[in-house]
């Protein structure tokens, strides 16, 4: 079943960093559709929801890896 889920993003200070979250983020397994929104520091992921706690923890070291001082509110 596919469903939507919202996280915090923590310290998102670029909104560059933001586009390339949103395109590596988009590109896990199991994810159908990614959106960063840089100015109110959301991650908004669609995907399968048993998949969605894998995706979220592999989307935080994404985030981490692109913005070290940024993460995901899990």
């Amino acid at each position: 079943m596919t469903t939507k889920r919202t996280y915090a993003l923590q310290n998102l200070g670029c909104a560059a960093c933001a586009a390339k979250m949103e395109k590596k983020i988009g590109a896990l397994d199991g994810v159908q559709a990614c959106t960063v929104n840089f100015l109110t520091s959301k991650l908004i992921i669609e995907g399968e929801e048993a998949q969605l706690p894998q995706i979220a923890q592999e989307a935080n070291r994404i985030v981490r890896r692109i913005e070290p001082k940024a993460s995901v509110k899990l």
